[in-house]
């Protein structure tokens, strides 16, 4: 049986709890075990696929097609082990399966309650799928004391009895305020967090304590005093100048070391070689470049944290910073981009949802066609590219994409069906919202000779998908004739997956989210790509 680690957190939200898990899972695996990490969240929605970008940050897709929770993001980034559907859960979620099962009749006539209903919801999915994990982490979405949260504490709880104390471990990650104007870090919010936390009847082992300055260990020693705990469980969680230092930051914490020491472990020293070559990258480049991302959602950046820590490993792989300049797509609908484009080494449209800003973002595209500047389009962006050389180099006219009204040349429309494997996938305009895009990994095949079968260095791929509309085939020649390269195609060749630009350095356009896949230790070749394109376009300069 797993050892079952479960994070809280108190005073504030975003505090890291995600980073703490995958950070902490990280450092297991470079001790030789085997993890699995899960998030639980107390909303009500099903998932995030309906919840606007401002409301809950970028929606992380899952291969098996899941529309979960960035932090899902955080941990395959950290462990590089692949997230499932069976890794991310809401009270949504769990009411719609309790109520499912009670309209069935599965519970033989009693009062349906949340105590023992819903909490054993919750726990079946806590202990389900776990294959040969030896440490399962949950992180618990929110705050405590939040009355959303009230069930997943209640449950995780219940699942220290169950399963044994001697297999649960309880991590609560608290802040330090430091108050300027009298000068000392402050452990009082710390202690009503715990206080909140045992009035639910948990207890947490280890406290992960967030600071901006190094916590003295007279403090320390308070908190344990008062959390009930030993001084060496109250772990320092300081700032760091990149959330890749925060595995070897924790693990010189000897936050690894006291969660072995709970559990009675012995293990090998951890190996940490790679995120210190990680760490090298990022405090000695030799050179850096600048990324224009012009997108709608800039004002709130976790919309975009795949995308952004993507670039970020693109620039690992090249050995230099990349400095991402986030352009809001809405202010070039009121005036010149030039001057906002004119000293960036690449350009990048990312995926969206709706109208709005996208006028802006075809004039990024013809920005970068025009002035040969690498161009990198995804999801959205590569529909946005086909928009704008259909408008300016085919010779179309009333050209659009059926996602925002009636034109005269769709060149992007409604896909109703679409073969996932051997099975027909149908969709209706009129149906759901949630859970009906093309979700998940699918295949594509590479063009011979194009540019994406080089940097592939594979004939066909498997990509992760979130999107309603497809580029139609039905201008194809069209827009070929205008020097499109259509360089991968769904394996039935009916649904366009990669486009390039023939005669241009670097211009790219690509249905799926290359993003979602790409690792610190292993970037995605297109983002390493389109970097070294921005640096050899700004060594040209």
């Amino acid at each position: 049986m797993p050892r079952y680690i479960f994070i809280t957190g108190g005073v504030v939200s975003s505090l890291g709890k995600g980073l703490a898990s995958a950070s902490l899972g990280a450092v297991l695996q470079a001790r030789g075990f085997r993890v699995r990490l899960r998030k639980l969240d107390p909303y009500l929605n099903v998932d995030p696929g309906t919840m606007s970008p401002y409301q809950h940050g970028e929606v992380y897709v899952t291969d098996d097609g899941a529309e979960t929770d960035l932090d899902l993001g955080h941990y395959e980034r950290f462990t590089g082990v692949a997230a499932r559907k069976s890794d991310n859960i809401t009270t949504g979620r769990i009411y719609h399966n309790v109520i499912q099962k009670e309209r069935r009749g599965d519970y033989l006539g009693a009062t349906v309650q949340v105590i023992p209903h819903i909490t054993n919801e919750i726990k079946e999915f806590i202990g389900s799928d776990n294959g040969d994990a030896d440490f399962v982490l949950c992180e618990v979405g929110g705050t405590v004391g939040d009355i959303e949260s009230l069930p997943f504490l209640e449950a995780i709880r219940q699942f220290g009895n169950d399963v044994g104390h001697e297999n649960v471990l309880y991590i609560h990650v608290t802040l330090m305020p430091y108050i300027k104007t009298a000068g000392e870090l402050k452990t009082k919010p710390t202690q009503h967090s715990v206080k909140e936390l045992l009035s639910v009847g948990i207890q947490p082992s280890i406290l992960l304590v967030r600071a901006d300055r190094e916590i003295p260990d007279d403090e320390r020693r308070k908190i344990a005093l008062f959390c009930n705990l030993r001084k060496e469980c109250v772990i320092p969680a300081l700032d760091v100048a990149s959330i890749y230092q925060v595995p070897v930051s924790y693990h010189k914490q000897g936050l690894d070391e006291q969660v072995l020491k709970y559990f009675g472990l012995q293990a090998k020293a951890p190996d940490l070689k790679n995120w210190y070559e990680i760490m090298a990258h990022i405090e000695k480049p030799e050179g850096e470049v600048t990324i224009g991302v012009v997108g709608k959602y800039t004002s709130l950046l976790d919309s975009y944290k795949s995308l952004s820590e993507a670039l970020m490993h693109g620039g690992f792989a090249n050995n230099v910073k990349v400095n991402l300049n986030w352009l809001d797509a809405e202010m070039f609908e009121k005036e010149d981009c030039t001057a906002k484009l004119e000293n960036v080494d690449g350009i990048l449209v990312p995926g969206g949802f709706g109208e709005r800003g996208t006028e802006g973002k075809i004039k990024a595209v013809q920005f970068a066609r025009e002035r040969k500047i690498p161009y990198f389009g995804i999801c959205l962006g590569m529909q946005m590219a086909v928009i704008e050389i259909a408008r300016h180099k085919a010779g179309l006219n009333d050209v659009g994409s059926s996602e925002f009204g009636k034109y005269g040349n769709p060149v992007v429309g409604l896909m109703t069906e679409w073969m996932k494997g051997n099975e027909l996938e149908k969709r209706d305009e009129r149906g759901n919202l949630g859970g009906t895009m093309r979700l998940g990994a699918y295949h594509a095949k590479l063009a011979a000779g194009s540019k994406v079968r080089k940097i592939y260095d594979a004939d066909t791929i498997s990509e992760r998908h979130r999107h309603r509309y497809e580029v139609n085939t039905t201008y194809k020649k069209q827009l070929e004739d205008a020097g499109v390269v259509f360089s991968g195609m769904s394996p039935d060749g009916r649904l366009p997956e990669i486009i390039e630009l023939k005669d241009h350095p670097w211009f790219i356009g690509v249905q799926f989210h290359p993003e979602l896949k790409s690792r610190p230790f292993a970037p995605h070749p297109l983002f390493t790509a389109f970097i070294r394109a921005a640096v050899e376009k700004n060594r040209l300069v």
